[in-house]
């Protein structure tokens, strides 16, 4: 084997850039922040009008630093996000409209 195979195969092997251990404890306190959040605005009243989109946002931020970080997808070559991004999207799209069909049919008068 040629020094150059060498290096070209111990260069395939290098660990990709990760974040340290402070990072990921930042992160946790940042998540559990956000955790108390959606429970503290689930028990006040007053934010029960944007109670929904509230919770969608914290939700989303939430699961954002989990997918950046905890899923390393911060890391990883783009093509990664580009790939997941756009499902992500789809699926909240999904989510909302099974919402909306939901508060239809369950909040309309049955008929006779």
């Amino acid at each position: 084997m040629s020094t150059a195979q060498a290096s070209e195969l111990a260069h395939e092997h290098e660990e990709a850039p990760r974040a340290s251990t402070r990072v990921y404890v930042e992160i946790a306190v940042v998540l559990t922040v956000l955790t108390v959040l959606e429970i503290w605005a689930f028990y006040v009243p007053a934010v029960q009008p944007i109670l929904i989109p509230l919770l969608m946002v914290l939700s989303g931020a939430k699961f954002a630093l989990v997918v950046m970080f905890y899923m390393h997808l911060k890391f990883d070559h783009r093509a990664y996000t580009a790939i997941f991004g756009p499902l992500l999207t789809l699926g909240a799209f999904i989510v909302i409209a099974l919402m909306i069909i939901l508060a239809y049919f369950l909040g309309a008068p049955p008929t006779a």
